[in-house]
């Protein structure tokens, strides 16, 4: 069978083949290269929000919170609160077939960042 047809019958039965799952996953639903800055679960549920956070809200302008549907609305609101007064829009992920470690990831909606540390490594940053 002729490969380009393979390719748009495989296509029509299982769906367009997804570009790095795995990582998209990890990084609710975003791909690493557009992060900005991401938390863990730990640091998402403490009381305050990170400074770090902040200030990345206050600098971009085309960017997008992700927030791990896992955690409680209540932990999540005042990362919601903090987006809605720098304009920037948010998405509660909710994929029960992956466990991902990070709580909260600020990316850019469209272009890369590649940001070589995009995490607060601190006494509550684990990955496991």
């Amino acid at each position: 069978m002729n490969e380009e047809i393979k390719r748009v019958l495989d296509a029509g039965i299982y769906g367009a083949p997804e570009l790095k799952p795995a990582e998209k996953a990890l990084f609710l639903s975003t791909f690493r290269e557009r992060v900005y800055i991401a938390l863990t679960k730990r640091q998402v549920a403490q009381n305050n929000v990170y400074q770090e956070v902040k200030q990345e809200m206050r600098q971009i302008r085309n960017g997008i919170l992700y927030l791990n549907g896992d955690l409680s609305y209540s932990i999540l609101s005042k990362y919601i609160k903090e987006a809605s007064n720098h304009s920037l829009s948010f998405t509660i992920v909710n994929d029960k077939e992956t466990d991902t470690p990070l709580g909260l990831v600020l990316a850019s909606k469209q272009n890369a960042v590649e940001r070589e540390e995009i995490f607060v490594r601190d006494d509550r940053f684990s990955l496991e």
